[in-house]
Parts: structure tokens; sequence; C-alpha cells
């Protein structure tokens, strides 16, 4: 081989080389950006805490959480059990306001702390991980956080009644306490029996002298409760109901099955319920013999780093009762990531 064709070849391979060299520095940015981005989208899945469920009792805890300097993710379908309901009562500062506008300006006020973020969708599966949990929804997206807080409240069952659901939350209602007040001296009606429905005509009995008790089947009062009953004037209809007249949502009248119709203007009826999210049973959260999530003082579940609040661990459904659980939560959880991390 020449002296010439040596340089040739030596000159080719010096370019190929450098060539390398230059590809290799431009193709740096290129990949360092897609390392950037995927540390970014994992970020963006990394939560100390993510809450299940952002109406009064999650959002209660997303403040106190978010006020912690944590950073928090709220999951929301945005389908509260109260959204039917015209008015909110026995809550300090809003005694009358719209359900509804209540929530809206406690998000907007959650919004404000930079730490929380939202996302609109169902949360459908979770899992224990060995740094916390992964949380999956409906969008097929997946989060993990160290902890997790159930607000998910319940899901009602209503009876196969025609007009019972575009009623509930108007005029069948659940809570004497929300709503007796302004339904006081009107015909007012029980959807109940036995025990529990001969309990609760008594307590109705406070803020009406017009009650009646539909059982819907064959009276269960014992012969004392019946002469009781009797003694206040409370008239015990065991006839099956067919339907409730109603004129948007507002009850008119019972109809019975049989033929035959009552009119009231209130019916209150305690209906059974079931977990609105089964994420918690699933991660080994335990109920009650009633079925809610059991939870001590501080909202905490038996498993660790699992919270619960609001309508899902209490019978008693109130928006001042979920405001202060969601904050207890959120404050007891926060202590204890301090615990953890000091």
């Amino acid at each position: 081989m020449s002296l010439v064709e040596e340089l040739i070849i030596s000159s080719r391979r010096e370019f190929i080389k450098q060539s390398g060299v230059i590809l290799g520095i431009l193709a740096l940015p290129s990949l360092l950006r897609n390392f950037l981005n995927q540390n970014v989208m994992e970020d963006q899945r990394k939560f100390d805490v993510i809450i299940i469920g952002g109406s009064y009792s999650g959002l209660a805890a997303g403040m106190a959480l978010g006020r912690a300097l944590r950073k928090v993710l709220i999951i929301d379908s945005n389908l509260p059990c109260n959204r039917q309901t015209p008015f909110s009562h026995n809550f300090l500062t809003h005694d009358g306001s719209k359900p509804n506008e209540i929530a809206a300006l406690a998000k907007q006020q959650v919004e404000s702390y930079s730490s929380v973020k939202f996302i609109h969708g169902l949360a459908t599966n979770g899992a224990k991980t060995e740094k916390g949990f992964e949380i999956g929804t409906d969008s097929g997206k997946t989060f993990i956080a160290k902890k997790l807080v159930f607000a998910t409240g319940i899901k009602d069952v209503f009876p196969s009644i025609e007009g019972f659901a575009a009623c509930w939350g108007i005029s069948v209602l659940h809570c004497p306490y929300c709503h007796g007040y302004e339904v006081r001296n009107e015909a007012t009606g029980i959807l109940g029996n036995g025990d529990s429905g001969f309990e609760l005509a008594m307590l109705i009995s406070n803020w009406t002298n017009e009650l009646s008790v539909f059982t819907n089947e064959k009276s269960a009062f014992t012969l004392e409760q019946t002469n009781k009953l009797k003694e206040h004037n409370i008239i015990v209809f065991e006839n099956k109901i067919e339907k409730i007249d109603h004129s948007e949502g507002k009850i008119q009248q019972i109809v019975f099955k049989e033929g035959g119709e009552f009119p009231i203007s209130v019916l209150y009826a305690p209906v059974p319920f079931v977990q609105h999210c089964t994420i918690p049973g699933v991660l080994g959260c335990e109920m009650n013999d009633a079925g809610y999530i059991n939870t001590d003082s501080f909202q905490k579940t038996n498993i660790a780093g699992v919270y619960a609040c609001g309508d899902n661990t209490t019978r008693i459904r109130t928006i001042a009762n979920a405001v202060s659980m969601g904050t207890t939560a959120g404050m007891m959880l926060n202590k204890e990531i301090v615990l953890e991390e000091f």
C-alpha cells in the first residue's frame, strides 16, 4: 500500500471517529431531556399523601396537610351523597347555605395551597408497596404516596319505591338535626319498623305532632310500643308502598299497592348503605358490625399509614362532623410523618 493510500485511510478513520464524537455530543441534550422528563413524570406521580374523596372531609384533610407543607393529591369523582340536598344546616357560619356552594368555596381555598393537587376521577384499585401505597384510577394512571386518607363516604341503598330516589335529600330525609327545623309541624312520615322504627318515631315527635309510621310490611312493634305510639296519636300503616307522589322532589302523598293514599309532606327514612370505595377493604382495613371503617380517635385505621374520615366511618352524617374528622386526620397524619422523618 502506498503512502498516499495510507494517508487517505487514516484520514477517513479520524473523520469517522470525530463524527461519532460530534454526534454523541449532539445527542446529549436529547438524552438529558428524556432523562429529566422521565424524572419529572415520576415526580408528578409521587406524593406524601393521597386523599381519596374530595368532599368536605377530604378537603378538610387536604387543607390541614397543605398548611403543613405536604405534597398532596386529592382524587375526586364529584359525586357527593348530598348533591340533591338544597340547603345545609347546623354548620356554624354556613347555616342555610347550599351544599355545593360550601364545597366550591372549600375547594377554592384548598387550591390556594400550591402543594395540594386535584384530579377528577375515580380511584379503582390500591396496593401496599415497600415505600407506601400505589393507587390506580379509572383513567389508567397510577400514583404513589407514603400515606393514604379515605374520605370516600358511603352509598345509600334505596328501597324499590317509585319516587323515593327523586325525593332523597329534598323531602325524604335521614337526619332531623340537619333538616327537622325547616319541616317542623308538618305532616311527617317515618319509614321504619321494630325497635329502630320506634326509636325514630320518638325522636321525630320532637319536631311535629302530625306523625305517621309506614312499616311497608307487617308491624314488628311490640304491644308496649304499639300502645305508646297510639298514646301519642301516631298512626301505623302496614300497607305495602307502591310509590311516592311528588312535585320536583317534594312529597305530596304516599300511594299504597292495594289502593289508597295518605298525604304527607316529609318522610324520614334510614336506609342501608355500602362503602362507596372497596379499596380500604382490599388493603385490610377493619369494618365494624354496622359496616363503617374502624378508626381510633385520630382517624387511624388498623393498617399502618392509612387514615379514614367522614361518612365512611360514622353514623353522624353532617358537614360539621365531616370537616372536624378531616381536619383531625390531616393534622395527625402530618404528625406521624414528622415523627418518622425526624
